[in-house]
């Protein structure tokens, strides 16, 4: 795994991590960005979203029961203290081989305990030339978990779309990228802050960030 820092940063080198997943052909992935609902409890229907749990046994990847999503208002305070509930994440898409591998990596990379739940939240942001996207609308943020992955799947006719981590709030970054499809971003949730900025087309169309957003614990209840 390649180790991520700032040159004057290396006290958090340990803290978060950038790697390139080469077992993982994102193209496998985009069809089933193609037919995801929108978020019902974002403003403005440039978010969609689809969302499952696992656990890993093994090698193999083991799909839980339908649970609702919730976070304390203090973690997020644009939608917190409410029992969300999306669309599950389509079949076909989690019997893929390269899903399997995602989770695995997410899971392996982060040393997680054989039973520890993994929340994945595929994820689409769109934007146009009349109305940006907001990848982050909460602002910068924890999750209230223990560990984050973000993988890059597709980046389509955008600009901007930068992922930014912080010590707190009112510092500058410690890590600044474009997130390129392949890549994936595990965090310490404990230790950073996490963001990423508003995206807008690079030509007059419609422009589109397809991403996994994977977290252990899952953030899921029962339903």
């Amino acid at each position: 795994m390649q180790k991520v820092w700032e040159a004057t940063e290396l006290e958090y080198a340990f803290l978060f991590t950038l790697r390139k997943v080469n077992s993982i052909n994102t193209e496998g992935f985009k069809p089933f960005f193609n037919n995801l609902p929108v978020d019902p409890y974002i403003k403005g229907d440039y978010r969609l979203r689809r969302l499952s749990r696992f656990i890993v046994s093994g090698d193999r990847v083991i799909k839980l029961p339908h649970g609702y999503l919730f976070q304390p208002k203090e973690y997020n305070p644009l939608v917190g203290d409410i029992k969300r509930e999306f669309t599950e994440l389509d079949d076909g898409l989690v019997e893929l081989d390269i899903f399997k591998h995602l989770v695995l990596a997410f899971s392996d990379s982060c040393k997680l305990h054989p039973e520890a739940e993994i929340g994945a939240h595929q994820i689409r942001t769109t934007c146009s030339p009349d109305n940006m996207g907001n990848p982050a609308p909460e602002g910068i943020h924890r999750d209230g978990t223990d560990f984050i992955g973000i993988f890059s799947v597709d980046r389509e006719n955008i600009q901007g779309g930068e992922t930014h981590l912080y010590t707190a709030k009112k510092e500058k970054p410690v890590f600044s990228k474009i997130l390129n499809p392949g890549e994936l971003l595990l965090v310490n949730d404990h230790d950073f802050l996490h963001f990423t900025t508003p995206i807008k087309p690079e030509i007059e169309a419609q422009g589109t960030r397809d991403v996994f957003v994977l977290t252990s614990p899952s953030l899921l209840i029962e339903a």
